[in-house]
This record gives structure tokens, sequence and C-alpha cells, in this order.
């Protein structure tokens, strides 16, 4: 369906374009955002190799074990319904571990693992659980400590200094989480009578 929309809204926009006579601004705009998307994304590739390869390195040197381990207290509180040594627990702790550094595309798959093992705790039915719905609060809010791709978006458009986003991201997406912790248990014991 979004198929459909997005050719419809750009059929719209250069019948719009050849009515008005603008095509040819069109046809600048189109290449000059073409020009951009390439530049960021050769930016956005240089960070994230610098921080994969920093996760990697973190990960061999056993970091993020100790990081998980230190975490996964407040992760089997946070996440009731899960047995402690389910496999759905590690791949939650990863996906912070990795939304933490910024890291959210490598964050992605390891979310959709978290989900699916979820899932399967929840029998396999199509609506979500108690778990499920945390999981999805604390994953879209989560605390990130080096924005990575915000970053290099800044570093690839001339940003003076292009860090200084680092403690804002830290307190914005501190209190996301926390927000998200409380909205999800609110609407949980709510729901619930409690």
């Amino acid at each position: 369906m979004v198929n459909y929309i997005w050719v419809g809204m750009m059929l719209i926009g250069i019948v719009y374009a050849a009515l008005n006579g603008t095509i040819d601004e069109v046809n600048k705009a189109l290449f000059k955002g073409a020009k951009e998307a390439v530049t960021l994304c050769f930016g956005l590739m240089s960070v994230l190799v610098f921080w994969l390869g920093l996760m990697k390195i973190a990960e061999e040197a056993g970091l993020l074990n100790k990081l998980s381990i230190l975490f996964k207290p407040l992760v089997t509180r946070l996440f009731p319904d899960v047995p402690a040594n389910h496999p759905a627990i590690g791949y939650i702790l990863s996906n912070m571990m990795a939304n933490t550094f910024g890291l959210g595309n490598a964050a992605t798959p390891l979310g959709i693992k978290a989900m699916e093992q979820l899932k399967e705790l929840n029998g396999g039915k199509d609506h979500a659980s108690r778990s499920m719905v945390t999981f999805l609060a604390i994953n879209t809010s989560s605390i990130t400590i080096i924005p990575t791709t915000v970053i290099a978006i800044r570093m690839t458009h001339g940003s003076a200094s292009p860090t200084d986003i680092v403690f804002p991201t830290i307190i914005a997406t501190f209190i996301s989480t926390i927000g998200a912790i409380l909205i999800d248990r609110y609407y949980y014991y709510k729901r619930n009578g409690g």
C-alpha cells in the first residue's frame, strides 16, 4: 500500500511541476538530493564502521558480556514473564547495549530476534504479550550514550563540533526511557486493575 502512495505522490508532483513549468527545478532537486544522499551514506558508513569495529573489540574483550551481566538484574525485573536464562533475555540485553552505543543498525536484527523469542514465549499468539509491549517501549526510547548516526550527519554537513549532541542526547534518551517504562507500567496496571 505504501508503494502506491509513494508512486501517487511522485506522479502528482511531476504532473504539478509540468503544469506550472517548474520541471527543470524538479530535475535539479532530484539530482541534488541524490548527490546529498550518496554523500550522507559515505559519511554514515565511515562512522558506523568505526563504531562497529570498536563494538567488535569490546565484544572480543568481554566488555559487552560484563555490561550484559551488570544489566541482567534490571532486565529480568523489567521482563518478569521471561525466564532468566531464556534466549530472549540475551537478545534483549544485546539490543539494549547496541542501542546504548548508538548502533541502531546493529540493534535492529537483535530486536527482531528478541521479538521472535518473546512471541514464542507468548505461545505464537497474534497479540502482544506484556514483555513484547515493554520491549517495544524500551527499544523505541532507548538510552543512547553515543549517537553515532547524528554525529555522522553533523560531520557530513560540516558541523564545527559534531559531538556537541552527546550530552543532550544522553539526557533526552534517559528521560524518554524512564518515561516509556513508567507509561508502560501505568497502562499495564490500569488494564489489569492493579
